[in-house]
């Protein structure tokens, strides 16, 4: 069974025993459940909001990663300002441990 998941802004498609990257939510070890968009059972579709209520996907914590490093630099002319920023996000791995249709 496949599922359609939303957290942090975004929407990923997921099966049992899959891990992926997400925004952090939570430590290491915990218990976490996912809203399902839309679930996918063999040749059958669901997406009402009423049968999507019932649906669960959970999902363990299982560590933490870092994505790639962006850097940028402002500068305006003449006026000797200038600005070297940088960034690097952080994100939660997480096992998706089961798809329950309710």
């Amino acid at each position: 069974m496949d599922a359609v998941i939303k957290t942090g802004g975004k929407q990923y498609r997921v099966t049992e025993g899959q891990r992926l990257d997400v925004e952090i939510l939570g430590p290491v070890d915990t218990e976490v459940e996912l809203v399902p968009v839309l679930l996918l059972d063999g040749d059958s579709l669901v997406t009402a909001p009423d049968a999507l209520n019932q649906a669960t996907v959970t999902a363990r914590v299982v560590g933490e990663a870092k994505g790639p490093k962006v850097t940028g630099f402002t500068y305006k002319n003449k006026s000797n300002q200038r600005k070297r920023w940088g960034h690097r996000q952080h994100y939660s791995t997480v096992e998706i441990t089961g798809i329950k249709k309710g």
